[in-house]
């Protein structure tokens, strides 16, 4: 099972014996602990549910705590499900305790996370649009997306047109990512290049589902 819990702590770079620089993200990554397993036969797909990062009682619920008494794991602030193929989920044991070393250097991995919001865009932020003439009587309208209307068929505006609105704050994957440094005492991985979210924001972690290093 190619999966775990961590938070975003910033990006660094990494250079090898020839002297490359590589730009890379560290991420404090578990221990976790499988909360459940989910079974195709009861639950009608296969998956395993892990919990990361320990709190105080009080800041759970009474039925969120009891999910967790079940297997005497303590109160886990995050809880994530990860999808696995039928059939491997069986090889899980509730209550096990998952660390950095599920991964290896080399292997490709997935970064699921929320991204940076930035609040309410215009298009020519948001989708790139380009800006109209300062010159032949344009006074206020240099940033205008322009005309988004019809005619009289079909005279409306179609679902899905690119317009201003709200920007980022959205789940996000960044898919087959390299680990470039795995850190087993401290519990840090190292992927090469940028992951969704900002510092400090939890991430999930999963093998990669294209290219090399499918789960």
């Amino acid at each position: 099972m190619k999966g775990i819990i961590g938070r975003k702590v910033g990006m660094t770079q990494l250079f090898d014996e020839r002297g490359n620089v590589t730009p890379v993200t560290v991420i404090q990554a578990g221990p976790c602990f499988v909360t459940q397993v989910r079974q195709q036969e009861r639950d009608g797909y296969s998956a395993v549910q892990l919990g990361y990062e320990a709190t105080g009682p009080g800041r759970l619920s009474g039925g969120q705590l009891g999910h967790l008494r079940r297997n005497n794991l303590p109160a886990l602030r995050h809880l994530r499900e990860i999808r696995l193929p039928e059939g491997e989920a069986a090889d899980v044991e509730e209550g096990q305790e998952v660390t950095v070393e599920v991964f290896t250097e080399g292997e490709r991995v997935d970064v699921v996370g929320v991204s940076k919001g930035r609040g309410f865009a215009g298009t020519i932020k948001r989708h790139g649009f380009a800006r109209g003439p300062k010159t032949h009587g344009q006074s206020d309208r240099m940033r205008s997306p322009g005309s988004i209307g019809m005619c009289a068929t079909p005279g409306r505006t179609f679902r899905g047109m690119r317009m201003s609105g709200r920007m980022g704050n959205q789940r996000t994957t960044t898919q087959n990512l390299e680990v470039m440094r795995v850190d087993a005492e401290r519990n840090l991985l190292a992927v090469k290049g940028s992951v969704p979210g900002a510092r400090n924001s939890i991430l999930l972690l999963r093998g990669a589902q294209k290219g090399r290093g499918g789960a």
